[in-house]
């Protein structure tokens, strides 16, 4: 069973709408049961950081998650805020993270003189660059187009969980892949045929 985290705070709607197309057994539950039994997790998300920690924490899902993730190994995918979430620490909220992957989430430093024609959020269209062997972008095309919402992005030290990078101003990361930790700064259930391609490598596992 694939459990989609309801915390309050997500696209829980169409990410459930893109897994059932692809035949999986699949459940929206907060629930800690469900949490605890599923064979895969996915954490969507869409709003404040800081926000969707407290949220995890209300509703005791935030030390189940890393337990299930870190202890137990399972494959966890996180979408958009999802992802963030698995970081260590962001400056939105000054808020500290689930502590997954070893990195922090900073604001876009966009500079003056790109303001003009790079405005933040970065919302749109853009390529994701391969690096490295991807298990999530296997058998989609190199420089893909993928659907991105969002003002905060990863930056970490270390590159070997990075598999994948997107220009907007500057090279940031867009998608993260550590054992069985997988996320995704954009959006796959809102990518076409290649976020199709994405969440069926993620079920797949």
């Amino acid at each position: 069973m694939l459990i989609l985290i309801d915390y309050g705070f997500g696209n829980l709607r169409s990410v459930y709408n893109k897994l059932k197309r692809l035949d999986c057994t699949v459940k929206v539950s907060e629930h800690y049961d469900d949490i605890k039994s599923a064979d895969k997790l996915i954490l969507p998300g869409v709003g404040n950081f800081a926000t969707g920690i407290n949220k995890l924490k209300e509703r005791n899902q935030y030390d189940l998650i890393r337990q299930r993730a870190l202890e137990e190994k399972i494959p966890i995918l996180g979408i958009c805020l999802g992802m963030q979430l698995f970081s260590m620490f962001s400056e939105e909220g000054e808020s500290e993270g689930l502590k997954l992957i070893n990195a922090k989430i900073i604001r876009f430093r966009i500079t003056e003189d790109q303001q003009y024609k790079l405005k933040v959020p970065h919302m749109g269209w853009n390529n994701v660059k391969i690096n490295g062997n991807s298990v999530l972008l296997k058998n989609i095309p190199e420089d893909s187009l993928f659907y991105f919402v969002h003002s905060y992005h990863y930056i970490a030290d270390n590159p070997d969980f990075i598999t994948g990078t997107t220009i907007y101003g500057y090279e940031f990361i867009s998608l993260v892949e550590q054992e069985n930790i997988f996320g995704t700064q954009f959006h796959p259930e809102k990518s076409q045929d290649a976020g199709m391609q994405l969440l069926k490598n993620f079920v797949s596992l």
